[in-house]
Formats: structure tokens, sequence, C-alpha cells
């Protein structure tokens, strides 16, 4: 009989790669839905979006009171093994399977 291992708390995606696919769904997301969605603080959200504009991958334009994120697919992930990928072609996967189980 298989034994089946307890469940854990950690997941394949990062908090990042999670935000990430927050604002490729929708690009004018509150920090607070945002925060809700991925099950962290509000606050490391905001720390988050700023590492990923400090790197290149965000780009943040306001509108009124609200910010509105282009997120650059085009940007090269940043560890050596992943470096012929960029974070479009991992946003386009989550995406698509997504879409296909909805």
């Amino acid at each position: 009989m298989p034994i089946t291992p307890p469940p854990s708390s950690w997941t394949f995606l990062t908090n990042h790669t999670h935000v990430l696919f927050c604002l490729s769904r929708d690009p004018g997301m509150r920090m607070k839905d945002i925060a809700s969605e991925v099950g962290i603080t509000e606050r490391a959200v905001q720390h988050i979006v700023a590492d990923l504009r400090a790197a290149g991958y965000l780009i943040g334009s306001r509108e009124g009171r609200r910010v509105t994120y282009t997120i650059l697919r085009d940007q090269r992930l940043r560890h050596p093994l992943e470096s012929g990928c960029c974070i479009g072609d991992v946003l386009e996967v989550l995406e698509r399977f997504t879409e296909a189980s909805r």
C-alpha cells in the first residue's frame, strides 16, 4: 500500500512569480487583492513589486490613485539554469493552464 506523504507548505513557484501572475491577469490589481490571492501580507506584495520594478520586470504607470503595471515579458529569468527563458514564457504557460482549468 503506497504511503501518502503529509502535505507541506512549500510550492514550486515563488511569491514573486505569484505576484507577476496576478498582475498578468489584471494589470490594475490592488496590492490588497494580490496579497489575498497569493496568501501573503500587503507589505510583502509591496516589497515584491519593488523588487520586480528594480529588476526591470515591471513598469508602473499611475492613473489617478491607481497604478497599472506592464510586465516586460521579454526579460530573461535570473538564475543561470533558466536564463534561456523569458518571464513571458513562464506566464504564458501558467495562463494557458489556468484558462484550461476554468
